[in-house]
């Protein structure tokens, strides 16, 4: 994994920060990620510190635009792109079916799968090239599984799902893996949005069966397995991390 090129969206907070800090200590050359400037260079400047060649592009997602520009900087700055690691994503508007419109759809939608399929397009671009690489998609245990008040945000995982077996058949001739990612709850400030209160947020921890939250640090872990090449022959799967929360 040292010396490898690695690109992370989303990567100002939570599971995303996490896992760029995770990758600059094992020496990976970093290009992260995020809508916030200022964030942004604050997160290139604490990767660096740890010794990393790493920069900052601000983007957004959403748009193919910034999404190519990103991935033709990596490429530009470091000469390939070994891993990417599509984690921008939105917790969406909550509530019933019966109160969701055009509007709220496309605020989840958008983000979470128009923005992973915009940024899978222009990395198996750069990859299919190369003949190598590795993308992880992050999903969420919602993205195989029903949540009342949560239909979007639902719907939108198991689309990353879809997106990520579709694209993990189309890229494996060329050497290419794609896998995804399916955290639990995990301590971060998204889960705060989500939940809406600690109350809510206890009733989660609850329902998993090691009776705590899962930590960013531990998605990053899985992350850097399954794009290292001790999980060479892993492509197309949905990896749960998640305490046992979908054992049952």
């Amino acid at each position: 994994m040292a010396q490898s090129v690695v690109l992370i969206t989303g990567a100002l907070t939570g599971i995303g920060r996490a896992t760029a800090l995770a990758f600059a200590k094992q020496g990976a050359r970093l290009v992260v990620s995020g809508r916030k400037q200022e964030a942004g260079r604050a997160l290139e400047q604490e990767l660096r510190a740890l010794g990393a060649e790493a920069e900052f592009v601000q983007a957004d997602v959403r748009h193919e635009s910034d999404v190519q520009k990103l991935v033709d900087k990596a490429v530009a700055r470091f000469g390939r792109l070994d891993i990417a690691v599509n984690n921008a994503g939105t917790e969406g508007v909550r509530g019933p079916i019966t109160a969701q419109d055009a509007e709220s759809y496309a605020a989840t939608f958008d983000t979470n799968v128009l923005g992973v399929l915009l940024s899978m397009k222009h990395e198996l671009r750069v990859m299919q090239v190369q003949g190598s690489g590795s993308i992880v998609n992050i999903s969420s245990t919602m993205g195989h599984r029903g949540a009342a008040n949560a239909s979007l945000y639902t719907a939108s995982k198991h689309a990353v799902e879809g997106l990520t077996k579709s694209a993990a058949l189309e890229a494996a001739a060329s050497g290419i893996r794609v896998n995804a990612i399916a955290p639990g709850p995990v301590e971060t400030a998204m889960l705060d949005r989500f939940t809406g209160g600690a109350d809510k947020t206890a009733g989660m921890k609850a329902a998993v069966p090691m009776n705590r939250l899962g930590r960013p640090e531990e998605i990053a872990d899985a992350i850097q397995f399954v794009t290292s090449e001790k999980a060479a022959f892993i492509t197309g799967q949905i990896i749960d991390v998640n305490g046992g929360k979908t054992a049952s």
